[in-house]
């Protein structure tokens, strides 16, 4: 047996690999690849490339990375794996009710295998998809993922490439998708050795987190290559069902077809081969609905994009929070405004931004978008990882929920929301380089001053207590408040899951507005309608009279047909009659 390594690396001189101790020459092409049969080698061998005599470096398209971001590489064979899942085709996202999860703090083990033991709560909670936080080698042992080196193996601290393996085709087996979280703006500083293999990277723009990648400038070809095959990869070797591309506000492309297309593209490709469902979901800070916009009508067709307006607008207001980018929300039309059009800023002036803001969305599906209440950014962010639960009364967190699950959106829960979780979601790395610990650690406490936080508030990054006490309790599932709650997510994904015309949502078609004299919130689509009761007073809703009441997040009065609704509360209606 025969195995040829391949390396890219356009600028150097000699390239010499080294398997099991022995060092192999490789011959350059006239395109900067580098390439070289070895005898004997195969799956389980571990091996690493030399660049013009430096030293020993992980590959660059590595599978698998055993002993961390420094190791060697170590070959496997994708096809060894036996799949169960060949009756699995997905389904369309609009459908998807997705629990966004980090593999290191979702169970006590920290591992894919740990995420396969409670597979079965999340069928029962009405979840059909997973996001995995990202699982891209990255240094050390715990971290969010979004500073991953090694971007072809899956974490070796998770259960590298077999683990995962088994964890999409034990979600298959029940149904529920998998979407891995990829990260194309930026590489993590600890373990990157790409720029030493050739330029992956351009000095012409920057990110906040390193430099940008090359998708535009000279030899810019294989890197779009590198990233489009990495895309690929998650869907066709491990079979996931969906990517979600990080922060693409930050990927710079001045090309006449955007990488974002390209993949987007190619992805589409792959589905027609493979003939099952998958999705590519975009994170933007744009408002920019060119991302979702089909090709034909000139934008790059991404699944859907996630919705941060709809989530500021309904944080700011159940917690009256105004600090940072909260500034610009707040009001509860802000709210109303979310709900019918994806969007809140479509071109007006943001305080914050100190500019005008956003584009309208026209008439898009709503189904393009995702809604939350929380995601890992939005409660990982806070100076102490605190979620919604922590900062507003129960009666809030569950009108929170009922906006996210019954809103026109692809909902998004994140891990431990279902049940009101007591543990916090903190910010955790664990690089080994001392003077990074200490800059991230600076970098922290900086980034919170926009939102009037004390540094002495900001767990240490890297201390091992914030990563263990971001660990999920799972014996809180059964104590009574958290079961409340838990019952109380369940019924809302049922009633979602009952009502398929919210699903198909148009803007046209969605009624949100706000009663300023009783502090109420209305809410009306697909037949359902809501009503929050903000303020500190029950409040009569006439409005309802000869509906259904199908929910109920407190007990309702009945008075001759008017119904009262307690503060903080929120009920919902069924009107088929339209």
């Amino acid at each position: 047996m025969t195995h040829t390594f391949r390396v890219w690396a356009p600028d150097a001189h000699q390239v010499d690999v080294d398997v099991r101790g022995s060092r192999y020459a490789l011959v350059r092409d006239d395109w900067g690849w580098w390439t070289a049969g070895v005898a004997d080698a195969g799956p389980g061998d571990d091996y690493q490339f030399i660049v013009d005599g430096g030293d020993a470096l992980p590959d660059p398209r590595s599978s698998f990375q055993p002993g961390g971001v420094h190791g060697p590489s170590r070959l496997i064979d994708h096809g060894a794996y036996v799949w169960n899942d060949a009756g699995w085709r997905g389904f369309a996202l609009r459908d998807a009710v997705i629990y966004e999860l980090h593999t290191g703090t979702f169970t006590q083990a920290g591992t894919f295998d740990g995420v396969v033991e409670r597979l079965d709560h999340l069928v029962t909670l009405g979840v059909n998809a997973i996001e995995l936080m990202p699982v891209g080698e990255f240094a050390g042992v715990r971290g969010w993922g979004y500073d991953g080196v090694d971007l072809f193996a899956p974490h070796h601290a998770y259960g590298g490439p077999e683990a995962l393996k088994r964890l999409v085709d034990a979600c298959h087996a029940r149904g529920v998708a998998v979407v891995i979280d990829v990260v194309y703006n930026h590489v993590g500083p600890e373990g990157n050795y790409l720029g030493m293999f050739g330029p992956y990277f351009t000095k012409r723009y920057a990110t906040p987190w390193g430099d940008a990648m090359n998708y535009d400038g000279p030899d810019s070809d294989e890197v779009r290559a590198f990233v489009i095959d990495n895309a690929l990869m998650w869907l066709r070797d491990y079979h996931c069902d969906g990517l979600r591309l990080d922060a693409v506000h930050e990927i710079v492309d001045t090309s006449a077809t955007h990488i974002l297309e390209e993949v987007v593209t190619r992805v589409e490709a792959l589905r027609d081969e493979v003939g099952r469902e998958l999705w590519v979901i975009a994170e933007s800070d744009l408002n920019d609905p060119r991302l979702v916009r089909d090709r034909v009508l000139g934008g790059y067709g991404v699944s859907a994009q996630w919705s941060d307006n709809f989530h500021h607008a309904v944080h700011a207001l159940l917690t009256g929070e105004s600090n940072g980018y909260y500034a610009d929300f707040g009001s509860p039309n802000d709210v109303c405004t979310a709900l019918r059009q994806g969007f809140v800023y479509t071109g007006q002036y943001s305080h914050f931004r100190r500019r005008r803001f956003g584009r309208p969305v026209g008439e898009l599906p709503l189904h393009r978008f995702l809604g939350y209440a929380q995601n890992h950014d939005q409660v990982g962010n806070r100076a102490a990882g605190d979620r919604l639960c922590q900062v507003v009364s129960a009666g809030r967190a569950r009108i929170a929920a009922a906006l996210a699950l019954l809103a026109p959106f692809v909902p998004l829960l994140f891990q431990g929301e279902e049940w009101a979780a007591s543990t916090p979601f903190q910010y955790f790395t664990d690089f080994g380089d001392r003077a990074l610990q200490q800059a991230v650690s600076a970098g922290r406490r900086h980034e919170f001053r926009d939102f009037g936080w004390a540094p002495e508030a900001v767990p240490d990054p890297t201390a091992l207590e914030t990563f263990t006490r971001s660990r999920l309790l799972w014996e809180e599932v059964s104590r009574r408040e958290h079961a409340a709650m838990l019952d109380w997510y369940r019924a809302l994904i049922a009633l979602r899951k009952a009502t398929p015309r919210l699903r198909e949502s148009l803007p046209a078609e969605v009624r949100a507005w706000h009663d300023e004299d009783r502090s109420l919130l209305f809410y009306e689509n697909a037949g359902l309608f809501m009503v929050c009761n903000l303020g500190n007073a029950p409040a009569d809703i006439g409005e309802a009279a000869g509906s259904q009441l199908v929910l109920s997040s407190a007990p309702l009065g009945d008075h001759a047909g008017v119904w009262r609704c307690p503060p903080d509360a929120v009920a919902v209606w069924s009107r088929q009659d339209g």
